[in-house]
C-alpha cells in the first residue's frame, strides 16, 4: 500500500484550472493521500468540485497596469508566498502541483524557496503565463497535448504527456455508445459557451440550424447555454424558426447532456475539448479571439485534423457557415458515428492516473527539504 502523503493543488478560479484539479485531487486521494486546495475566491468556491477537500485563499497579483500594477502584484504576490510559506511549514507537502493562473504562482514561490518537488499542468496547446514564468525551476512538466506552443526544447526531459484530466463522470461516457440516430429520430443538438463569449453563439446558432435540410430542422432538440441577457432573444428565435430549445445559463448535468447530444457547438477552451474527446462526441469548434495567446485556436487543432471536429474562426461564423460546416462533419448516421469515433480518439482517458502517477514520482520525503524549512523559518521571523 502506498504511504499517505500531504499534496497542494495549486490553481486559478477559472474551470479550466479548476476541473483537472478536481480530477487529479480524486484520483490522489483514491490512493490514500491527503490533498489541499489553494486558489483565489473563486476556485475555492467552484460548484461541486472540491466541497471535501481543505482550501486556501492566499493573495496573488495580476500581471498589467503599467509600473504602478507590477508594484502592486509583486506586493501581493509576496503576500501570498509569505502565507503560503507559513502553510507548507504546517501542512508538509510532498509536492506542489500548479494547475496555471496567478493564484497559483505564490504557492509555487513558496515551494522553490523551500525545496518542495514541483508539478505544473499545462491544459492548453499554448504554454500559458505563469507556467511559462515557472517552468525552468519545475521539476516536472505535464502536458495535455503532445504539441505545445511555447515549451522550450530545454525542457523536453521533463515534459510528459498525460492529458487532460476530466471528471470521472464524463469519463464514464466514454464506455456508452455514440446515441444512435434514426432515420426519423431525434437530432439533438448541444450549444455551450462558457462564460466567456457566449453571446456570439446565442446570435448565430439559431439562425444557421434553421438553414440545415428541412428533414433535420423538424426533428431537431436543442439544449442551448446562453448568458443571462440572451435567453429571451434566443428563445424567440428558435422558437421563430419552429426548432424546440431549452435554454439555460448553467447546464448542471453536463454529462447527461454529452451522452445524448449528436453534436455539440462550443468554444474551444481546454476543458471543453477533454470532455468532447473522452465522450467522443462530434463537434463545431468557434475557438474564443480573445483568449491569451490565441490558445483555443491551438487547442481545436488536434481533435480537428482527426476529423472529430470542424473549426471556424469567429470572424467567419455566420449562419451559412455553420450549416455547411455541420453538414461537412455528417448528418447521416455514418458520418456522424465516424466523427464521433475520430474525437474519441484524441481522448486520454488515463490523464488523472498518469498525472498521479507523474506527481508521485517526483515527490519526496519532507525532511529532503529541511534545509529549505530552517531557511524558510529564519526569513519567517525576520519578516
Amino acid at each position: 500500500m502506498t504511504k499517505s502523503k500531504n499534496y497542494v493543488l495549486a490553481a486559478g478560479g477559472t474551470g479550466g484550472h479548476m476541473v483537472p484539479a478536481a480530477a487529479l485531487a480524486a484520483e490522489l486521494i483514491e490512493r490514500g493521500h491527503r490533498v489541499a486546495l489553494v486558489s483565489d475566491d473563486r476556485g475555492v468556491r467552484f460548484p461541486g468540485l472540491f466541497e471535501d477537500i481543505e482550501t486556501h485563499v492566499l493573495p496573488a497579483g495580476r500581471l498589467g497596469g503599467g509600473p504602478l500594477g507590477w508594484i502592486k502584484a509583486a506586493r501581493r504576490m509576496m503576500a501570498g508566498r509569505k502565507m503560503a510559506l507559513k502553510f507548507f511549514r504546517e501542512y508538509r507537502p510532498a509536492a506542489v502541483i500548479g494547475f496555471g493562473g496567478y493564484p497559483a504562482m505564490p504557492s509555487l514561490m513558496a515551494a522553490f524557496r523551500l525545496g518542495i518537488p514541483t508539478v505544473i499542468h499545462e491544459q492548453n496547446a499554448v504554454l500559458g503565463r505563469v507556467n511559462r514564468h515557472v517552468a525552468n525551476k519545475v521539476d516536472a512538466i505535464a502536458t495535455a497535448y503532445e504539441k505545445v506552443e511555447r515549451l522550450q526544447p530545454k525542457w523536453a526531459k521533463k515534459t510528459t504527456l498525460v492529458g487532460n484530466p476530466v471528471r470521472e463522470a464524463i469519463l464514464a461516457l466514454r464506455q456508452r455508445p455514440y446515441p444512435m440516430l434514426e432515420e426519423d429520430g431525434i437530432f439533438r443538438v448541444l450549444v455551450t459557451g462558457g462564460s466567456q463569449g457566449a453571446s456570439i453563439l446565442s446570435q448565430v446558432v439559431p439562425d444557421g440550424l434553421a438553414l440545415l435540410p428541412t428533414h433535420f430542422r423538424r426533428r431537431m432538440q436543442v439544449t442551448h447555454q446562453a448568458r443571462p441577457e440572451d435567453i429571451d432573444r434566443v428563445r424567440q428565435k428558435y422558437s421563430e424558426h419552429g426548432i424546440p430549445a431549452e435554454i439555460a445559463t448553467y447546464l448542471a448535468d453536463m454529462p447527461e447532456q454529452l451522452a445524448w447530444a449528436h453534436v455539440v457547438i462550443a468554444r474551444a477552451g481546454a476543458s471543453t475539448i477533454a470532455e468532447l474527446t473522452a465522450a467522443g462526441r462530434p463537434a463545431i469548434l468557434v475557438p474564443y479571439p480573445s483568449a491569451a495567446d490565441d490558445h483555443q485556436t491551438a487547442n481545436a487543432r488536434e481533435m480537428t485534423a482527426a476529423g472529430g471536429a470542424r473549426t471556424i474562426d469567429q470572424r467567419q461564423f455566420t449562419p451559412t457557415e455553420l450549416a455547411k460546416q455541420i453538414q461537412r462533419l455528417g448528418l447521416d448516421t455514418e458520418g456522424l458515428e465516424a466523427a464521433a469515433a475520430r474525437a474519441k480518439s484524441c481522448g486520454r482517458a488515463n490523464a488523472a492516473r498518469d498525472l498521479a502517477n507523474l506527481v508521485e514520482s517526483v515527490d519526496a520525503p519532507w525532511e529532503s527539504a529541511g534545509l529549505g524549512l530552517a531557511n524558510a523559518a529564519t526569513e519567517g521571523a525576520a519578516a
